[in-house]
């Protein structure tokens, strides 16, 4: 695997990972793309959901060929093995040897079953960490059941926030919300597990609950029906202190402009801008609480203006009146953004099955030892060959025998 020209924050970082899903690659990829050498462990008798999910490319299903796989997963290895051969055991053994981490998101009990807990993972490697990431943590009496992003997002209550006043609950969207929430803190918490070690020369357990993450951004909900004993109403688009506040319809097919005002100020310099100075001191209208309750109202007179331009006009006009406004991009805007471009958000990479494919960069830089797209999403099993022979120090005969023997699936 090229390294490129400049050495990554976690250059020298080994890390032996049994991801699934997207909890498990998202979070290595913070490590993958500083530096560390991550080896993913992968069987074709049971690929990785996202390695079989659509999109693929040119709609023309393939094993390495998901879209979603291939964008989160660049700059690492991909090791096939088959945990139901004899031998797997002390492959991996062999690996956590020379290995700083062992990191998994399965189900608690896979690993059990295996041989691979945290105790016998310290008789091979006395130091090493290890991140388990499961749906709701190792202990309770959630602990053994299979976890979904959807699904724990729901358990901790996102659903209940989310559609119009008289309506039922919705889902967060269509995304794996808690997957792509849950690798934050384990990033987090592995960095700081490390830092540990550095100074102590100890590993550790890591024992993260994704369900448990989910439930940051709702705490002022929680703590208002534990003190108080109120659930919060569903509110659509409109939100208690800010008045307009929603998603409006403009020109074009399909096509929204955000407005948020949360201020006289503001709502005075909407009014200009929609060529309405007469409403600015209009006694239905002229304080937050006014303008609450006449919402509709107010709604109506800001459609009858947005509906004539394009979403991009309105956010322009908007923004120059210093009132918040934001157009709603969909995936093709997104993908084109000039402030992600300039970023390098997206990472173009030539991939031998996808061709120039753009993989998922890091949302954020490190000045001194930047992120770098050094190599495309693996093709599964692609580096079982190197990492035998070049880190484990196989033989070429004792890695064929091994082949034949179909340990390598």
């Amino acid at each position: 695997m090229s390294k490129g020209d400049k050495k990554g924050i976690f250059d020298g970082l080994i890390i032996t990972s049994f991801c699934w899903a997207i909890v498990g690659p998202l979070t290595m990829k913070f490590f993958a793309d500083h530096g560390a050498t991550v080896i993913r462990m992968e069987t074709a008798k049971r690929p990785c959901t996202l390695r079989i999910s659509t999109p693929y490319k040119d709609g023309e299903p393939g094993i390495n060929r998901s879209g979603y796989f291939n964008h989160f997963s660049a700059n690492m290895y991909s090791f096939s093995l088959n945990m139901d051969s004899p031998q797997a055991l002390e492959i991996v053994k062999r690996l956590v040897s020379r290995s700083d981490v062992v990191m998994e998101n399965f189900t608690p009990g896979v690993m059990e079953k295996w041989g691979l807990t945290y105790d016998e993972l310290k008789k091979v490697k006395p130091d090493i960490i290890m991140l388990r990431q499961s749906g709701f943590g190792l202990w309770g009496p959630y602990a053994q059941q299979p976890a979904f992003g959807m699904i724990l997002a729901a358990m901790a209550g996102l659903p209940n926030f989310i559609g119009e006043p008289d309506g039922i609950p919705l889902p967060v969207g269509v995304s794996p919300y808690t997957d792509c929430i849950s690798p934050r803190f384990a990033a987090a918490a592995l960095i700081a597990a490390l830092d540990y070690r550095n100074k102590t020369g100890k590993g550790q357990l890591l024992d993260l609950s994704q369900f448990e993450t989910a439930l940051y951004f709702i705490m002022p909900a929680l703590l208002d029906g534990a003190v108080n004993g109120r659930e919060p109403p569903r509110l659509g688009n409109s939100c208690p202190y800010a008045v307009p506040h929603g998603v409006y319809p403009c020109k074009g097919d399909d096509r929204w402009c955000s407005i948020a005002v949360h201020s006289d100020e503001q709502w005075a310099n909407l009014c200009r801008v929609i060529g309405k100075t007469d409403y600015i001191d209009d006694p239905r209208f002229n304080t937050m609480r006014n303008r609450k309750q006449h919402e509709e109202i107010i709604n109506e007179l800001i459609i009858e203006w947005t509906i004539n331009l394009t979403p991009e006009k309105v956010m322009d006009r908007m923004q120059a009146a210093g009132v918040p406004a934001g157009v709603v991009k969909n995936a093709a805007e997104i993908s084109e953004d000039p402030q992600l471009r300039h970023r390098n958000l997206f990472w173009p990479i030539q991939h031998p099955d996808m061709g120039l494919f753009t993989h998922l960069g890091p949302s954020f830089e490190l000045s001194k030892t930047p992120a770098q797209p050094r190599t495309p999403s693996p093709r599964l099993g692609e580096h079982t060959e190197y990492v035998c022979t070049r880190i484990l120090g196989m033989t070429d005969k004792e890695f064929v025998e091994l082949v034949g023997a179909g340990v390598f699936e």
